[in-house]
Protein backbone atom coordinates (compact mmCIF):
# COMPACT_ATOMS: atom_id res chain seq x y z
CA UNK A 1 0.00 0.00 0.00
CA UNK A 2 1.18 3.95 -0.42
CA UNK A 3 -0.06 7.11 -0.68
CA UNK A 4 1.12 10.14 -3.07
CA UNK A 5 0.89 13.16 -2.56
CA UNK A 6 0.38 15.69 -6.33
CA UNK A 7 4.54 14.72 -6.97
CA UNK A 8 5.60 15.31 -10.17
CA UNK A 9 6.91 13.01 -12.74
CA UNK A 10 10.30 11.22 -11.04
CA UNK A 11 8.83 11.02 -7.86
CA UNK A 12 7.11 8.38 -6.24
CA UNK A 13 3.23 7.99 -6.91
CA UNK A 14 1.20 6.00 -4.14
CA UNK A 15 -0.87 2.85 -4.63
CA UNK A 16 -2.43 0.84 -2.21
CA UNK A 17 -2.70 2.31 0.96
CA UNK A 18 -4.04 4.99 -1.53
CA UNK A 19 -7.17 3.68 -2.27
CA UNK A 20 -7.96 3.25 1.50
CA UNK A 21 -7.08 6.42 2.47
CA UNK A 22 -10.59 7.48 0.73
CA UNK A 23 -12.46 4.33 2.38
CA UNK A 24 -10.68 4.46 5.89
CA UNK A 25 -9.02 8.04 6.67
CA UNK A 26 -5.33 8.72 7.11
CA UNK A 27 -3.41 5.78 8.68
CA UNK A 28 -1.58 6.45 11.73
CA UNK A 29 2.04 7.11 10.54
CA UNK A 30 1.09 7.87 6.93
CA UNK A 31 3.61 9.72 5.78
CA UNK A 32 5.30 6.68 5.38
CA UNK A 33 4.41 5.11 1.98
CA UNK A 34 2.16 1.77 2.21
CA UNK A 35 3.10 0.91 -1.64
CA UNK A 36 2.08 -2.20 -2.70
CA UNK A 37 4.04 -5.29 -2.24
CA UNK A 38 7.96 -5.68 -2.26
CA UNK A 39 10.76 -8.08 -1.62
CA UNK A 40 10.86 -9.47 -5.24
CA UNK A 41 10.04 -12.70 -3.78
CA UNK A 42 7.54 -14.68 -5.84
CA UNK A 43 4.91 -17.32 -4.11
CA UNK A 44 5.84 -20.89 -3.82
CA UNK A 45 5.77 -22.47 -7.63
CA UNK A 46 6.89 -25.48 -9.17
CA UNK A 47 8.90 -26.03 -11.43
CA UNK A 48 11.28 -23.42 -10.89
CA UNK A 49 11.32 -21.39 -7.41
CA UNK A 50 13.31 -18.18 -7.27
CA UNK A 51 15.57 -17.59 -4.61
CA UNK A 52 13.72 -15.95 -1.77
CA UNK A 53 9.95 -16.61 -2.55
CA UNK A 54 9.78 -20.15 -1.49
CA UNK A 55 11.03 -22.19 1.09
CA UNK A 56 13.01 -25.34 -0.48
CA UNK A 57 13.02 -28.78 0.44
CA UNK A 58 16.27 -28.52 2.21
CA UNK A 59 16.83 -27.51 5.65
CA UNK A 60 20.60 -27.80 5.47
CA UNK A 61 22.07 -24.32 6.18
CA UNK A 62 24.69 -22.97 3.31
CA UNK A 63 28.31 -22.42 5.19
CA UNK A 64 29.24 -18.83 5.48
CA UNK A 65 27.35 -15.70 5.69
CA UNK A 66 24.90 -15.10 2.73
CA UNK A 67 23.48 -11.84 1.02
CA UNK A 68 20.18 -9.80 2.01
CA UNK A 69 18.68 -7.31 -0.08
CA UNK A 70 16.62 -4.68 1.01
CA UNK A 71 13.78 -2.72 -0.97
CA UNK A 72 12.87 1.01 0.15
CA UNK A 73 11.89 4.15 -0.69
CA UNK A 74 14.43 6.81 -1.81
CA UNK A 75 12.01 9.93 -2.18
CA UNK A 76 10.29 9.88 1.40
CA UNK A 77 11.33 11.59 4.52
CA UNK A 78 13.67 9.24 6.59
CA UNK A 79 13.51 6.69 3.82
CA UNK A 80 16.37 4.82 2.11
CA UNK A 81 19.10 6.04 -0.06
CA UNK A 82 19.13 2.71 -2.40
CA UNK A 83 18.76 -0.79 -2.23
CA UNK A 84 20.43 -1.75 0.64
CA UNK A 85 23.00 -4.34 0.50
CA UNK A 86 23.69 -6.51 3.77
CA UNK A 87 24.41 -9.86 5.04
CA UNK A 88 22.49 -12.75 7.55
CA UNK A 89 24.25 -15.71 9.12
CA UNK A 90 22.04 -19.05 7.99
CA UNK A 91 22.07 -20.77 11.11
CA UNK A 92 21.35 -17.76 13.77
CA UNK A 93 19.69 -15.40 11.35
CA UNK A 94 21.55 -12.24 12.27
CA UNK A 95 21.51 -9.59 9.82
CA UNK A 96 24.67 -7.52 9.18
CA UNK A 97 24.71 -4.34 6.92
CA UNK A 98 27.19 -3.88 4.09
CA UNK A 99 26.67 -1.02 1.41
CA UNK A 100 23.86 0.66 -0.81
CA UNK A 101 22.68 -0.38 -4.87
CA UNK A 102 22.12 3.05 -6.34
CA UNK A 103 18.41 2.63 -7.80
CA UNK A 104 15.32 5.22 -7.10
CA UNK A 105 12.26 3.94 -5.02
CA UNK A 106 13.05 0.41 -5.06
CA UNK A 107 10.29 -0.88 -3.45
CA UNK A 108 10.52 -4.40 -4.91
CA UNK A 109 12.99 -6.97 -5.69
CA UNK A 110 13.19 -10.27 -7.71
CA UNK A 111 16.56 -12.18 -8.35
CA UNK A 112 17.09 -14.38 -11.53
CA UNK A 113 17.02 -17.93 -10.98
CA UNK A 114 20.43 -18.12 -11.70
CA UNK A 115 21.27 -16.19 -8.63
CA UNK A 116 23.53 -13.55 -10.65
CA UNK A 117 21.70 -10.58 -11.12
CA UNK A 118 18.58 -8.60 -8.90
CA UNK A 119 15.78 -6.55 -10.20
CA UNK A 120 14.10 -3.72 -8.80
CA UNK A 121 11.30 -1.26 -9.98
CA UNK A 122 11.66 2.48 -9.70
CA UNK A 123 7.97 2.98 -8.01
CA UNK A 124 7.68 6.39 -9.24
CA UNK A 125 4.91 8.37 -11.63
CA UNK A 126 7.56 7.11 -14.61
CA UNK A 127 7.82 3.55 -13.71
CA UNK A 128 11.08 1.54 -14.47
CA UNK A 129 12.77 -1.26 -13.71
CA UNK A 130 16.48 -1.70 -13.69
CA UNK A 131 19.03 -4.69 -13.71
CA UNK A 132 21.92 -4.88 -11.34
CA UNK A 133 24.55 -7.40 -11.77
CA UNK A 134 25.52 -8.85 -8.73
CA UNK A 135 28.97 -10.25 -9.09
CA UNK A 136 30.35 -6.42 -9.13
CA UNK A 137 27.32 -4.33 -8.13
CA UNK A 138 26.78 -2.74 -12.05
CA UNK A 139 23.56 -1.38 -13.06
CA UNK A 140 22.92 -2.84 -16.32
CA UNK A 141 20.61 -0.28 -17.11
CA UNK A 142 16.92 0.39 -16.48
CA UNK A 143 13.71 -0.04 -19.00
CA UNK A 144 10.30 2.14 -18.67
CA UNK A 145 7.26 -0.46 -17.88
CA UNK A 146 4.88 1.76 -19.40
CA UNK A 147 3.07 2.45 -16.76
CA UNK A 148 3.40 4.44 -13.44
CA UNK A 149 3.94 3.19 -9.37
CA UNK A 150 5.29 -0.80 -10.60
CA UNK A 151 4.70 -2.50 -7.25
CA UNK A 152 6.00 -6.29 -8.17
CA UNK A 153 8.02 -7.80 -10.65
CA UNK A 154 8.97 -11.82 -10.94
CA UNK A 155 11.15 -13.53 -13.47
CA UNK A 156 9.79 -16.56 -15.29
CA UNK A 157 11.06 -19.73 -14.36
CA UNK A 158 12.71 -19.78 -17.76
CA UNK A 159 14.83 -16.65 -16.93
CA UNK A 160 13.97 -15.24 -20.32
CA UNK A 161 11.42 -12.70 -18.98
CA UNK A 162 11.08 -10.45 -16.50
CA UNK A 163 6.92 -9.32 -15.90
CA UNK A 164 5.75 -6.20 -13.71
CA UNK A 165 2.90 -5.00 -12.00
CA UNK A 166 2.31 -1.17 -12.49
CA UNK A 167 -0.12 -0.19 -9.80
CA UNK A 168 -1.44 3.27 -10.45
CA UNK A 169 -1.93 2.60 -14.40
CA UNK A 170 -3.31 -1.09 -13.67
CA UNK A 171 -1.28 -2.65 -16.64
CA UNK A 172 1.31 -4.97 -16.60
CA UNK A 173 4.68 -5.54 -18.81
CA UNK A 174 6.98 -7.92 -19.84
CA UNK A 175 10.30 -7.17 -20.60
CA UNK A 176 13.13 -9.97 -22.32
CA UNK A 177 16.39 -10.70 -20.49
CA UNK A 178 19.29 -11.35 -22.21
CA UNK A 179 22.58 -13.61 -21.59
CA UNK A 180 24.41 -11.20 -19.46
CA UNK A 181 20.80 -10.47 -17.48
CA UNK A 182 20.14 -7.14 -18.99
CA UNK A 183 16.94 -5.98 -20.00
CA UNK A 184 15.27 -5.22 -23.88
CA UNK A 185 13.11 -2.86 -24.51
CA UNK A 186 9.60 -4.05 -23.34
CA UNK A 187 7.75 -6.54 -25.52
CA UNK A 188 4.07 -6.32 -24.25
CA UNK A 189 1.72 -4.18 -22.09
CA UNK A 190 -1.08 -4.84 -21.14
CA UNK A 191 -3.72 -2.45 -19.18
CA UNK A 192 -6.87 -3.83 -17.14
CA UNK A 193 -10.16 -3.39 -17.66
CA UNK A 194 -13.31 -3.64 -15.07
CA UNK A 195 -15.58 -2.13 -13.41
CA UNK A 196 -14.49 -0.35 -9.84
CA UNK A 197 -16.56 -2.41 -7.13
CA UNK A 198 -16.38 -0.23 -4.22
CA UNK A 199 -15.26 2.56 -2.26
CA UNK A 200 -11.28 2.74 -2.36
CA UNK A 201 -11.49 0.70 -5.76
CA UNK A 202 -11.51 3.82 -8.67
CA UNK A 203 -10.39 1.96 -11.18
CA UNK A 204 -7.59 -1.19 -12.22
CA UNK A 205 -4.35 -1.20 -9.80
CA UNK A 206 -2.24 -3.91 -10.67
CA UNK A 207 -0.53 -5.30 -7.57
CA UNK A 208 1.03 -8.37 -8.45
CA UNK A 209 2.43 -10.57 -11.14
CA UNK A 210 3.69 -13.86 -11.10
CA UNK A 211 4.08 -16.96 -13.41
CA UNK A 212 1.97 -19.84 -12.77
CA UNK A 213 2.93 -23.62 -11.79
CA UNK A 214 2.85 -24.61 -14.95
CA UNK A 215 5.25 -22.43 -16.61
CA UNK A 216 2.96 -21.45 -19.53
CA UNK A 217 0.18 -19.18 -17.70
CA UNK A 218 0.63 -15.70 -15.91
CA UNK A 219 -1.80 -14.27 -13.41
CA UNK A 220 -1.95 -10.75 -12.62
CA UNK A 221 -3.81 -9.75 -9.18
CA UNK A 222 -5.74 -6.50 -9.26
CA UNK A 223 -6.64 -4.67 -6.28
CA UNK A 224 -8.60 -2.06 -8.10
CA UNK A 225 -10.74 -4.75 -9.56
CA UNK A 226 -11.40 -7.28 -7.79
CA UNK A 227 -9.82 -9.32 -10.42
CA UNK A 228 -7.05 -12.18 -10.81
CA UNK A 229 -6.04 -12.20 -14.95
CA UNK A 230 -4.66 -14.72 -16.03
CA UNK A 231 -2.61 -14.62 -18.92
CA UNK A 232 -0.89 -17.00 -21.76
CA UNK A 233 2.71 -15.97 -22.28
CA UNK A 234 4.15 -16.63 -25.68
CA UNK A 235 8.08 -17.63 -24.75
CA UNK A 236 9.50 -16.91 -27.83
CA UNK A 237 7.92 -13.24 -28.51
CA UNK A 238 7.18 -12.41 -24.63
CA UNK A 239 3.69 -11.69 -25.24
CA UNK A 240 0.51 -12.18 -22.87
CA UNK A 241 -3.09 -12.97 -23.90
CA UNK A 242 -6.02 -12.87 -22.19
CA UNK A 243 -7.27 -16.58 -21.33
CA UNK A 244 -9.54 -15.92 -18.19
CA UNK A 245 -10.52 -13.62 -15.18
CA UNK A 246 -11.23 -14.74 -11.64
CA UNK A 247 -13.57 -12.66 -9.34
CA UNK A 248 -13.51 -12.46 -5.56
CA UNK A 249 -16.21 -11.27 -3.71
CA UNK A 250 -16.79 -7.11 -4.25
CA UNK A 251 -14.62 -5.20 -2.33
CA UNK A 252 -12.11 -7.58 -1.51
CA UNK A 253 -9.04 -5.65 -2.84
CA UNK A 254 -6.83 -9.11 -3.61
CA UNK A 255 -3.32 -7.99 -3.23
CA UNK A 256 -0.93 -11.55 -3.25
CA UNK A 257 -1.22 -14.88 -4.88
CA UNK A 258 1.05 -17.94 -3.81
CA UNK A 259 0.52 -21.19 -5.27
CA UNK A 260 0.80 -24.67 -3.51
CA UNK A 261 3.67 -26.57 -4.71
CA UNK A 262 0.81 -29.31 -5.79
CA UNK A 263 -0.15 -27.33 -8.44
CA UNK A 264 -3.65 -27.37 -8.54
CA UNK A 265 -4.77 -24.28 -5.48
CA UNK A 266 -3.27 -21.22 -4.87
CA UNK A 267 -4.31 -18.90 -1.42
CA UNK A 268 -5.01 -15.06 -2.29
CA UNK A 269 -4.31 -12.35 0.39
CA UNK A 270 -6.94 -9.89 0.20
CA UNK A 271 -6.00 -6.60 1.42
CA UNK A 272 -9.21 -4.82 1.70
CA UNK A 273 -11.74 -6.98 3.33
CA UNK A 274 -8.95 -8.37 5.79
CA UNK A 275 -8.92 -12.01 4.12
CA UNK A 276 -7.50 -15.34 2.73
CA UNK A 277 -9.12 -17.08 0.30
CA UNK A 278 -8.56 -20.61 -0.92
CA UNK A 279 -8.31 -21.03 -4.90
CA UNK A 280 -8.79 -23.99 -7.28
CA UNK A 281 -6.49 -23.41 -10.31
CA UNK A 282 -6.50 -25.87 -13.25
CA UNK A 283 -2.63 -26.00 -15.36
CA UNK A 284 -4.12 -26.55 -18.19
CA UNK A 285 -6.62 -23.55 -18.94
CA UNK A 286 -4.61 -21.22 -16.79
CA UNK A 287 -8.24 -20.46 -14.96
CA UNK A 288 -8.44 -19.92 -10.96
CA UNK A 289 -11.34 -20.14 -9.24
CA UNK A 290 -11.65 -18.30 -5.83
CA UNK A 291 -13.39 -20.19 -2.72
CA UNK A 292 -14.24 -19.01 0.53
CA UNK A 293 -12.76 -16.16 2.34
CA UNK A 294 -10.82 -17.61 5.62
CA UNK A 295 -9.63 -15.18 8.55
CA UNK A 296 -6.62 -13.78 8.97
CA UNK A 297 -6.58 -13.81 12.91
CA UNK A 298 -6.62 -10.32 13.47
CA UNK A 299 -9.65 -10.29 15.55
CA UNK A 300 -10.93 -6.69 15.59
CA UNK A 301 -8.12 -4.71 14.99
CA UNK A 302 -7.61 -2.84 11.53
CA UNK A 303 -5.71 -4.82 9.38
CA UNK A 304 -4.52 -5.07 5.84
CA UNK A 305 -3.51 -8.60 4.64
CA UNK A 306 -0.04 -8.21 2.78
CA UNK A 307 2.30 -11.33 1.50
CA UNK A 308 1.38 -14.78 1.38
CA UNK A 309 4.24 -17.37 1.33
CA UNK A 310 3.90 -21.62 1.12
CA UNK A 311 6.64 -24.01 2.72
CA UNK A 312 7.84 -26.10 -0.44
CA UNK A 313 6.45 -29.16 1.44
CA UNK A 314 2.98 -27.64 1.17
CA UNK A 315 2.31 -28.20 4.57
CA UNK A 316 2.20 -24.24 5.88
CA UNK A 317 1.37 -20.97 4.76
CA UNK A 318 2.31 -17.77 5.94
CA UNK A 319 0.29 -14.42 5.79
CA UNK A 320 1.62 -10.93 6.98
CA UNK A 321 -0.91 -8.90 8.89
CA UNK A 322 -0.58 -5.35 8.55
CA UNK A 323 -2.09 -3.69 11.19
CA UNK A 324 -2.29 -6.70 13.65
CA UNK A 325 1.05 -6.76 13.08
CA UNK A 326 1.67 -10.42 12.99
CA UNK A 327 2.41 -13.44 11.19
CA UNK A 328 -0.78 -15.96 10.05
CA UNK A 329 0.24 -19.10 10.46
CA UNK A 330 -1.58 -22.04 8.63
CA UNK A 331 -1.69 -25.86 8.71
CA UNK A 332 -2.28 -26.61 4.64
CA UNK A 333 -4.64 -29.69 4.47
CA UNK A 334 -6.64 -31.90 2.11
CA UNK A 335 -3.75 -31.99 -0.42
CA UNK A 336 -3.86 -27.75 -0.66
CA UNK A 337 -7.87 -27.74 -0.56
CA UNK A 338 -7.86 -25.89 2.89
CA UNK A 339 -6.34 -23.69 4.89
CA UNK A 340 -7.08 -23.82 9.08
CA UNK A 341 -5.43 -21.12 10.86
CA UNK A 342 -3.04 -22.00 13.64
CA UNK A 343 -1.72 -18.73 15.51
CA UNK A 344 -0.68 -15.45 14.74
CA UNK A 345 3.08 -14.75 15.96
CA UNK A 346 3.69 -10.59 16.79
CA UNK A 347 5.80 -9.52 14.29
CA UNK A 348 8.77 -7.13 16.47
CA UNK A 349 7.95 -4.63 13.82
CA UNK A 350 5.63 -1.95 12.64
CA UNK A 351 3.42 -2.63 9.23
CA UNK A 352 5.08 -6.12 7.95
CA UNK A 353 4.72 -5.25 4.60
CA UNK A 354 6.44 -8.40 3.13
CA UNK A 355 7.67 -11.59 4.01
CA UNK A 356 10.33 -14.06 2.29
CA UNK A 357 11.86 -17.30 3.19
CA UNK A 358 15.44 -17.95 3.47
CA UNK A 359 16.27 -20.18 0.08
CA UNK A 360 16.59 -23.43 2.62
CA UNK A 361 12.89 -22.77 3.94
CA UNK A 362 14.63 -22.45 7.58
CA UNK A 363 14.56 -18.51 8.26
CA UNK A 364 11.19 -15.97 7.70
CA UNK A 365 12.46 -12.64 7.27
CA UNK A 366 9.44 -9.60 7.58
CA UNK A 367 10.13 -6.21 6.28
CA UNK A 368 8.45 -3.80 8.51
CA UNK A 369 7.46 -0.75 6.71
CA UNK A 370 6.38 1.67 9.40
CA UNK A 371 9.22 0.59 11.76
CA UNK A 372 11.72 0.67 9.01
CA UNK A 373 13.13 -3.09 10.53
CA UNK A 374 13.34 -6.46 9.01
CA UNK A 375 12.42 -9.19 11.73
CA UNK A 376 13.99 -12.47 11.16
CA UNK A 377 12.20 -15.67 12.58
CA UNK A 378 13.50 -19.36 12.94
CA UNK A 379 10.86 -21.96 11.25
CA UNK A 380 10.62 -25.16 13.08
CA UNK A 381 11.02 -28.35 10.86
CA UNK A 382 8.55 -30.22 12.81
CA UNK A 383 5.41 -27.89 13.14
CA UNK A 384 6.02 -24.88 10.74
CA UNK A 385 6.42 -22.63 14.54
CA UNK A 386 8.28 -19.47 14.28
CA UNK A 387 10.58 -17.96 16.68
CA UNK A 388 12.29 -14.59 16.55
CA UNK A 389 15.69 -14.96 16.32
CA UNK A 390 17.20 -11.76 17.81
CA UNK A 391 16.53 -8.38 17.34
CA UNK A 392 15.24 -6.97 14.65
CA UNK A 393 17.71 -5.20 12.47
CA UNK A 394 17.61 -1.82 11.49
CA UNK A 395 16.53 -0.68 7.97
CA UNK A 396 15.28 2.98 6.62
CA UNK A 397 11.62 2.20 5.50
CA UNK A 398 12.12 -1.22 5.22
CA UNK A 399 9.76 -2.52 2.05
CA UNK A 400 11.29 -5.82 0.88
CA UNK A 401 13.99 -8.05 2.07
CA UNK A 402 15.46 -10.58 -0.38
CA UNK A 403 17.78 -13.03 1.27
CA UNK A 404 19.65 -14.97 -1.48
Amino acid sequence: MSRGTGMGSGARVSHGDWSRRRLVGVLAGAALPLSAACGGTPPAETPVKSPGGSARASRRPPAGPRPLYLGTYTSVDGGGKGVGVASYDPVTGRVVGGGLLDVGDPSYLAAHPNGRTLYTVSEREVGAVTAVRLSDRKVLGSRSTGGAAPCHLSVHPGGRWLLSANYTSGSVAVHPIDAEGALGERTDLVTHSGSAPGPGQEGPRAHQIVTGPDGRHVLAVDLGTDTVYSYRLDTAEGTLREVARARTRPGAGPRHLAFHPGGRYAYLANELDDTVAVCAYDPASGRLTVGEARSTGSGADTNYPAQILVTADGSYAYLANRGHNSIARYAVEADGARLRLLDTVPVAGDFPRQIAFSPDGALLFAANQRSGTVSVFRVDARDGGLRLAGEPFASPVAVCALPL
